[in-house]
C-alpha cells in the first residue's frame, strides 16, 4: 500500500510543478513535462517489484513506439488554438487525433507481428 500511495504522490508532485512553472515560464515547464518521468518510475517500479528485465525491455521498446502517435496532441492543439477555435474544442480534437493515432500505430504493429 505504501508503494501506491508513493507512486501517487510522486505524480501528484510532477503535476503540480509543471503546472506552478508554466506561470513562470513555459519553456521550464515544458522541460519538466517532456521529461520520461512517468516511464522511468515505471521501469523503477517494475525493477523493484522483480519483473524481469526483458518485461522492461519490453515496455521501454513498447513506449517508444507509443511516443510517436502522441506528439499529434502536441502538434493539433497549438494549431488550433492559433486559428482561434476554443480551448475546450481544441483539447478535444487534439486529444481524439491523438486517440487515433494510437489506434493507427497499434494496427500497425500488430499487423506487423511487434504490437500487442
Amino acid at each position: 500500500m505504501f508503494q501506491y500511495a508513493l507512486k501517487v504522490a510522486l505524480s501528484a508532485v510532477v503535476i503540480v510543478a509543471v503546472a506552478e512553472i508554466a506561470k513562470r515560464s513555459s519553456l521550464w515547464a515544458a522541460a519538466l513535462a517532456s521529461l520520461p518521468l512517468t516511464s522511468i518510475l515505471a521501469f523503477v517500479w517494475m525493477q523493484l517489484d522483480g519483473e524481469p528485465p526483458s518485461r522492461i525491455a519490453s515496455l521501454a521498446n513498447d513506449i517508444l513506439w507509443l511516443v510517436i502517435p502522441s506528439l499529434l496532441l502536441f502538434i493539433v492543439l497549438p494549431v488550433l488554438l492559433r486559428a482561434g477555435w476554443a480551448f475546450w474544442p481544441s483539447l478535444l480534437l487534439a486529444c481524439l487525433a491523438t486517440v487515433a493515432g494510437y489506434g493507427t500505430v497499434m494496427w500497425l504493429l500488430a499487423r506487423s507481428g511487434s504490437g500487442p
